[in-house]
């Protein structure tokens, strides 16, 4: 999405920021700056700032749970596990906001978790990555145009 689209991130309070117009519509694009389990501040923040409601929130996560490429739009849910979504869990009071859940898979040792989801990828993945990426950047402009419910029946499996 960045790189077509020439988006500029710029380190703003709490998190790196970037907006975006897509089809007359302005994208805040937010990377929280916090540490992953604090990351409910940033986003509490810039939803109060930009006066945007919980129900135009989605928050893009990676996901051991989900096999390597998968992609899964939610409108609710569970953390499952997940330390910054039960952050943002806590911080907006609920579990009533849109999550885009990035499968990264599970390939790890027992006990090497933090490794894992810390370390690269692996060189067949990251080859995956660019049309992972694109395919992800099309199910956020499908939410901020069709909405959540369209956009899960288009995308999701």
């Amino acid at each position: 999405m960045t790189d077509q689209h020439h988006v500029q991130f710029q380190t703003q309070r709490l998190a790196d920021k970037a907006e975006l117009k897509y089809k007359g519509r302005q994208l805040h694009l937010i990377k929280p700056n916090t540490y992953m389990n604090l990351s409910g501040k940033a986003i509490s923040y810039w939803l109060q700032e930009l006066k945007i409601s919980k129900e135009n929130l989605l928050v893009v996560v990676d996901d051991i749970a989900l096999p390597f490429g998968s992609l899964r739009l939610r409108t609710k849910g569970s953390a499952a596990g997940h330390n910054g979504l039960k952050n943002i869990e806590l911080t907006l009071a609920g579990q009533d906001y849109s999550r885009l859940r990035f499968g990264i898979g599970s390939d790890y040792a027992k006990g090497h978790q933090v490794d894992f989801v810390l370390g690269n990828f692996a060189p067949t993945e990251l080859s995956a990555l660019p049309s992972l990426m694109d395919r992800a950047a099309e199910i956020v402009f499908s939410f901020t145009t069709a909405g959540p419910e369209r956009t899960m029946s288009f995308f999701n499996d």
